[in-house]
């Protein structure tokens, strides 16, 4: 029986990385190294699984109960965030955390400081991973893939707990976006499912964010700076003008909550050309709509004021707010309750300030609310997870299954 520490640990060792500019999917070959791998795992341990052309790997836990339940599935995807490297991951594992600042050793003078994340306080005594300060992670998702595979490897060495059938699924790419755009729901086969993919612990949500992504390019004029009077225009400048239009109020940095953002993630750009990327996100779907329109309208601004082709927008719906969808089966956020009640943890339900692979399964016939991983700072270099959180969350997707065995 692997331990879940060490099983994490080979998890976050595989570069997952996924590309927003590639348009394969996977979006980079190396993320089925990793796909591989679990499917390779799951079938040494006896569980029928596969691995498609798409990178999806789907696995059956048949039922060894006589009456029909719910078939309940749990999710979980592979790929690490771009924002930071994923790759050489070296881990610290801090093991009786005391509650004092922690080195990244990997850069002189770095620490995850409780001053800063106060929430270490809150995992005293508890066996910390954090990065060296060098890379991400990776416990966004790994944590949660290797939760999974820590439940799988339990119901197959006990082939006394009862339970009904049981769907594994993992995911590339959900990073950017596209984690399940060419999921076969009907083949997975799912009643209900769960995505493992949330922070700390006790976090439940069925509530995400309507998401749109914008991409901007400014053309510009470039001409001899001794003679650009009346004549040059500096896309770099234009695009500063465009990002200073938009509501200074609504970025991430200063919203909370149901408040919704724009959120300038690239600026690129010289004297001739510019182009601004930003993702819209906005749990209310009006309020959502009327951000869209607001970029819209600051675009058509900067083409009244340069000229028409200044400014092109290319706006793109990603996702949309699951609990519509969700709340029809309330059960399975009922259910979630009882098992983290069960598993010692006390539920926090509330709004993911983000998105999951649920959402948009969710939309396609699959409700599919989300669960804690226990990982914090996600997406870059003070990323950790307690080992504890991931114990307890491996303990709450046993009692699920429990649950709906009943």
């Amino acid at each position: 029986m692997e331990k879940l520490l060490d099983r994490f640990l080979r998890y976050v060792a595989v570069d997952t990385q996924s590309n927003e500019e590639s348009e394969s999917q996977p979006s980079e070959a190396k993320e089925l190294n990793l796909l591989r791998m679990l499917r390779d795992e799951l079938l040494a341990l006896g569980v029928d699984a596969t691995l498609d052309e798409w990178g999806y790997v789907m696995a059956t836990i048949p039922s060894n109960i006589d009456k029909k339940v719910p078939a309940v599935g749990f999710i979980a995807h592979v790929d690490t965030a771009p924002d930071a490297s994923g790759a050489n991951v070296k881990p610290q594992i801090i093991a009786n955390y005391d509650g004092s600042d922690i080195p990244l050793k990997g850069v002189p003078g770095l620490a995850l400081r409780p001053s800063e994340f106060p929430e270490l306080l809150a995992h005293k005594g508890e066996t910390l991973i954090t990065t060296d300060g060098t890379t991400l992670l990776g416990a966004d998702d790994k944590a949660g893939v290797a939760e999974i595979m820590d439940s799988v490897q339990y119901l197959m060495a006990h082939p006394e707990f009862k339970h009904g059938e049981i769907k594994i699924g993992f995911t590339p790419d959900e990073e950017i976006g596209r984690g399940v755009v060419k999921f076969d729901v009907p083949k997975f086969g799912a009643d209900y499912a769960y995505t493992m993919d949330g922070g700390e612990v006790g976090e439940l949500e069925f509530e995400n964010f309507n998401a749109a992504g914008a991409k901007i390019r400014i053309q510009g004029c470039n001409v001899h700076p001794g003679y650009a009077k009346g004549k040059m225009k500096n896309a770099i400048h234009i695009g500063q003008e465009l990002d200073a239009m938009l509501p200074a109020d609504q970025r991430p940095e200063t919203t909370e909550g149901y408040e919704g953002f724009f959120h300038l993630i690239s600026f690129k750009g010289e004297v001739e050309e510019a182009s601004l990327a930003y993702i819209i996100r906005d749990h209310d779907r009006a309020k959502f709509e009327a951000k869209k329109t607001l970029m819209t309208g600051v675009v058509a601004a900067i083409n009244d004021k340069y000229g028409a082709g200044t400014a092109v927008l290319e706006l793109k719906d990603q996702y949309y707010n699951m609990r519509e969808q969700v709340e029809p089966h309330y059960h399975v956020v009922e259910k979630a309750v009882k098992a983290m009640e069960l598993a010692g943890v006390k539920p926090l339900i509330q709004p993911i300030r983000g998105g999951t692979d649920g959402a948009n399964l969710s939309f396609r016939g699959l409700p599919c609310p989300n669960i804690f991983a226990g990982g914090l700072n996600f997406h870059g270099k003070f990323e950790w997870v307690p080992v504890e959180s991931m114990e307890k969350a491996a303990s709450v997707i046993r009692h699920l299954i429990s649950l709906y065995a009943e």
